[in-house]
């Protein structure tokens, strides 16, 4: 149980309150430029490219508040950003890869619309990241030493 309490501090509680602007943020460009900008018509290009674009604007905004915020982070240089950009990567290519044949296969029968599945896979994608990337940032980027 301890260790439970240890892994849900403080710490997991404002990383959750950063999530939602990092969601706000992330979420306006990737289902803007899927569907607004049209980006479902590409097919699987379209999805990656909406995925990937939240994820780099979203980062931006999630280095900085994760860092000072919520992990209180203050080592400098570029050893901190490296370790972070490898976490974001890293977590982005298996949530978003296993998202994809997962929800394939889950919705494959539905008859649903190319947009919709789309639409529901990066939703099943984003879940995914954030459960992998709150590790990631806790015990690898922003590991305290």
């Amino acid at each position: 149980m301890d260790k439970l309490r240890k892994l849900f501090d403080p710490t997991f509680f404002r990383f959750l309150a950063v999530g939602v602007v990092n969601t706000l943020v992330g979420y306006g460009v990737m289902f803007g430029l899927y569907n607004l900008a049209g980006l479902h018509a590409w097919g699987e290009a379209g999805y990656w490219i909406s995925s990937a674009a939240n994820y780099l604007v979203g980062s931006v905004v999630s280095f900085f508040l994760n860092k000072h915020f919520t992990f209180r982070n203050q080592e400098k240089g570029a050893g901190v950003v490296l370790r972070f950009v490898v976490n974001i990567s890293v977590c982005w290519l298996l949530a978003y890869g296993l998202a994809q044949p997962a929800m394939g296969w889950l919705l494959g029968g539905l008859n649903l619309s190319q947009q919709l599945q789309g639409n529901l896979t990066m939703l099943a994608g984003s879940g995914l990241f954030v459960i992998l990337n709150y590790f990631g940032q806790r015990f690898f980027a922003f590991r305290t030493k």
